[in-house]
Order: C-alpha cells, then sequence, then structure tokens
C-alpha cells in the first residue's frame, strides 16, 4: 500500500488553498494551523483533514510554546512528515517547529535569510551578489558612517514584514535620525537602506533538490512601494522571452538561492535594475509563491500553478520519489488590481478576449491577461489603468503592519 504522508502547513493568512488541494490530491493527509479569526474563510475544507486554530496576541504575534505543546499532544498519535509554511509570516513558525520535533526541512538559519531583510541582505553581499549599500541600526558610529559613504535620499525598513509595510524614505541626515530615535528601543529590528531609483521586478521560482528548475521574470510597472505609499494601481508584465533582462534576473535569482542554500520551495524574489548604473541590484526574497496574485499572473502566461507545483515537488520529495515539471508554456501576461471606491465595482466594462482572470473581493478591481504579444498585454494595461483611475480608483493609506 502507497505510504500516506502527513503535512502540517501553516497560514495565518488566508491564502494557499491551491496548495492544500494539491497536497490532498497527491494522497496526504493535510494538517492546517491557522488564526482563529480566519476559521469561517472559505478554506477548501475538504482537501484539509484537521484544522487547529490559533489565537492571536494583542501585538499580533503567536506563542510558539503554545503551539509547540499543542502539537507535541497531536505527535503522540499522529505523527507530521512534513511542515510548509504558506506564508511569509509563517516560515519562522515552521522552522522552529521542524527543528524542535527534527522534521526534516528548512531550519532556523537558512529561515532567516528568507525572512529577516538584514539577514539576506548580508548573506548576499557576501556572496558576491550587488545589493544596495545598507546598515543596521544597532551603532551610531556605523549610522554615521553609512550616511558618508551612501548618499540620501535613505529607507528605513522592518526587518521582518512582508511586503511594503512600515517602510518610510528620509531624504536628509536630520531626518533620517530623527526617524531613528523614534523608533527608540525597537531600532534594532530596523535597517536603513540606499534609496536606489529603477525599475524593480520579480522573479517567482520554484526550487527541487537545491536546483532552480522554474523560474518567471516580471516587471512592476509601479514599484509596490510607489503603489503602497502613493495610492497607485498596482501592475505588472511579463519580461520579453530571451531578453538580456531576462538572462539577467535569471542568473541573478539561481545564483542568490544557490547562496541561501533552499533546497525545495517555491520562492518569490524582488530586484531592482538601477536607472543610474543599469545594473541589477538585489532587493529581497522570501521561500513562499508572490503575494498581489501574481500566481495568477505567472500561470496565465507559463501554464504553471506555483502553488500546486509546490504541493507535487514536496511530495516527490517526501516520498523519495522523482518530481518533473510540467511543459511550460511561453505567453505574455499582465495583472492589474486596484483598490475601488465601489464595493463591488460593475466589471462589464473589461470585456476583452485576453482576460483570463477576475479578482473577486469587496472594494476590489483586478484582471489578468494574456497574449501571445507583450505589446498588447501592455496596451490592455495601459488602458485599463486610464478606465480604473478614472471611475473605480480609491487609495488607502499604507498600513504599518498588513492587514489580513
Amino acid at each position: 500500500m502507497a505510504q500516506t504522508l502527513t503535512f502540517l502547513c501553516i497560514s495565518t493568512y488566508f491564502k494557499g488553498n491551491d496548495f492544500l488541494k494539491a497536497c490532498k490530491e497527491a494522497g496526504n493527509k493535510v494538517f492546517l494551523i491557522t488564526a482563529k479569526k480566519l476559521e469561517n474563510k472559505p478554506w477548501v475544507k475538504e482537501s484539509i483533514d484537521e484544522f487547529f486554530y490559533v489565537e492571536e496576541g494583542e501585538d499580533g504575534t503567536y506563542d510558539m510554546t503554545e503551539i509547540i505543546n499543542g502539537l507535541a499532544y497531536v505527535m503522540r498519535n499522529r505523527p507530521i512528515d512534513r511542515v510548509v509554511a504558506l506564508d511569509d509570516f509563517d516560515v519562522e513558525k515552521a522552522a522552529h517547529i521542524r527543528e524542535y520535533f527534527r522534521i526534516p526541512g528548512m531550519g532556523q538559519t537558512t529561515g532567516r535569510y528568507f525572512r529577516d531583510k538584514l539577514a539576506m541582505r548580508t548573506k548576499a553581499a557576501e556572496s558576491g551578489i550587488l545589493v544596495p549599500g545598507f546598515s543596521s541600526l544597532f551603532n551610531d558610529e556605523d549610522i554615521n558612517r553609512f550616511i558618508v559613504k551612501y548618499p540620501g535620499p535613505w529607507m528605513i525598513k522592518p526587518r521582518s514584514e512582508a511586503s511594503a509595510t512600515g517602510i518610510k524614505k528620509m531624504h536628509d541626515a536630520t531626518e533620517l535620525w530623527q526617524t531613528i530615535h523614534e523608533l527608540g528601543d525597537k531600532r534594532h529590528a530596523y535597517l536603513v537602506e540606499q534609496y536606489k531609483p529603477g525599475n524593480v521586478y520579480h522573479v517567482d521560482s520554484i526550487s527541487y533538490n537545491g536546483r532552480v528548475i522554474f523560474s518567471w521574470n516580471s516587471k512592476y510597472l509601479a514599484p509596490p512601494f510607489d503603489v503602497a505609499h502613493g495610492g497607485g494601481i498596482f501592475r505588472s508584465v511579463t519580461v520579453p522571452f530571451d531578453s538580456a533582462e531576462d538572462h539577467a534576473l535569471e542568473t541573478l535569482a539561481v545564483d542568490l538561492l544557490k547562496a541561501f542554500g533552499l533546497k525545495h520551495s517555491a520562492s518569490h524574489t524582488e530586484v531592482i535594475r538601477c536607472h543610474d548604473d543599469g545594473k541589477y541590484y538585489f532587493l529581497e526574497t522570501s521561500s513562499r509563491v508572490g503575494g498581489a496574485n501574481l500566481s495568477e499572473m505567472v500561470e496565465a502566461s507559463s501554464g504553471i500553478n506555483l502553488w500546486k507545483e509546490w504541493a507535487k515537488m514536496e511530495t516527490a520529495e517526501a516520498k523519495g520519489r522523482d518530481y518533473k515539471l510540467p511543459l511550460v508554456r511561453k505567453d505574455y501576461s499582465g495583472i492589474i488590481i486596484s483598490l475601488t471606491r465601489q464595493e463591488w465595482p460593475d466589471m462589464s466594462v473589461f470585456n476583452d478576449p485576453e482576460i483570463v482572470w477576475r479578482m473577486n473581493d469587496p472594494y476590489h478591481v483586478g484582471l489578468v491577461v494574456r497574449s501571445k504579444s507583450r505589446e498588447k498585454v501592455v496596451e490592455l494595461l495601459d488602458k485599463y489603468a486610464e478606465i480604473i483611475q478614472k471611475d473605480y480608483h480609491a487609495s488607502a493609506p499604507a498600513p504599518n503592519r498588513p492587514s489580513h
């Protein structure tokens, strides 16, 4: 009889249904740890054998001792073979659980490279990968040396928040020091980085046995920071295939994930091509599928569902079987997402045959388009951006921490 493995998935945000479904379809038992407040979200319940709910503390964190104690009780009669974090915020929890119960997979040291922006920058720089100038905020003299070496503007970033939340931009040393002093006893949890204007890209990939077996390059049409802080419209489009951009991005991502020691996982890496020198600089990475529905966009162009393939690959690896990626298609795709003034905006105005996915969330408009022609994709995204800006768009201030 085929061996049934038990996968413990962790997602304290509502995401990852495709992974959970594919994991169950691959013949596994699926357990899910999620936040109590997400109990009534439309999880794929038929694919989940057991739910475990955890309560969020007042500071937005979860008590790991409580989680470990609860799992120790579960494991008395239900062994767990693999632990998978489906969101950025759960990577550390998963690493902690693996190390405590000696479950195979990424431990806490490697996990830090995918969560802690200071650890990932330090490791990338040590590995010969270009990064914008940066400094920890531990020591005042180090910060002053940084200010002299790297002219402003600068960004102060939390070391372990996802997306563009909690990021501030400063233009002179007085403003920078004022912001650092305002952080008070929390300043060690932040870093400062030189702001480099440029085009921001994302590389969405799957690693198997320490090798990148799938890598897809796309370019944001407005940087995520500008969207989050300037109330813009989020857009991204596939990079031209076999172009210099395409090769440079793939090379950087492959070198980076190898240096970071990623064995088996999906990952989402952000890179900036600086306007001043035309070089590609590493911004950040994570060991999960990219957020903001980017997986829908990647699937539209490549035919590869990152969540499903990640689940199949994890299962094959755990069972000691070989995993093979399905055939990859090469179309162009683009995504556009915006907050709207209307709770359920009328989407009938968007009726082009290239539309392959529509967002179905209140106060949002979102579309993915696909075409053989990149020009067509960009043309449609430009057209939709104009319509959205005029008739639908609303902006909200960027939160200090992400909302659920």
